[in-house]
């Protein structure tokens, strides 16, 4: 097979320019010098950067410190249960019930959101309605959150649950996109519907969990 005077000549030159493009960047640190009778004045420059990784904390229940002089921002793996337990002969008489459990006890969880990059929004997702894995269910609706002020001057307000995602709260961030506002969410069991004896929620399996999620630009 014949190779053209071109090509041979391109392949030719591409094997000698590839052993110098491997070769590192040379960088100078910079210097000047001068020399002379009179006064004299030599400059140097330093180029300085700062580089601010974005940050996004949430948290709903037992958590890591995000206040104070040096917050730890972790990752904490532990999942709080809130249980409501109507007494015999109440269910679905509309009088409502404080739970037991949450990091602040009696159904009380911390929730918290700190940011640095603009608005950030939060939903809560369930799969499904609270299910005894027989057949019988309650609906999301059943359980209320209230919010109240814990430490920030605005209390963080909580998405309104649903069987599948909430409408979502959005924070909007002042001029320096700079955020942390946190709040005591307290759970109560609106108790207005009637169902089966039974254990509803509380696995996965019978879409007990609920899936908080914050996002921002």
């Amino acid at each position: 097979m014949k190779i053209s005077t071109a090509l041979k000549t391109l392949l030719g030159a591409a094997a000698w320019a590839a052993p110098a493009m491997t070769l590192p960047m040379m960088v100078h640190a910079e210097s000047t010098v001068t020399t002379g009778t009179a006064n004299l004045s030599a400059v140097a420059h330093v180029n300085f950067a700062v580089v601010i990784p974005k940050v996004l904390y949430l948290r709903v229940g037992t958590g890591s410190t995000y206040t104070g002089a040096t917050p730890s921002l972790t990752n904490v793996g532990t999942v709080d249960t809130v249980t409501f337990s109507p007494a015999a002969g109440t269910v679905g008489n509309g009088t409502a019930l404080a739970g037991t459990g949450g990091d602040l006890n009696n159904g009380v969880e911390t929730a918290a959101i700190v940011s640095n990059s603009g608005s950030v929004t939060l939903t809560a997702t369930a799969t499904g309605a609270l299910s005894d894995g027989a057949g019988d269910s309650i609906p999301y609706t059943q359980i209320t959150t209230a919010s109240a002020q814990l430490t920030s001057t605005t209390a963080l307000p909580a998405p309104v649950l649903s069987n599948t995602t909430s409408n979502s709260v959005v924070l909007t961030a002042p001029a320096t996109k700079l955020i942390t506002e946190d709040a005591k969410w307290t759970f109560g069991y609106a108790n207005s519907v009637s169902a089966p004896a039974g254990t509803y929620g509380a696995t996965v399996a019978n879409n007990g969990q609920v899936t908080y999620t914050a996002t921002m630009p």
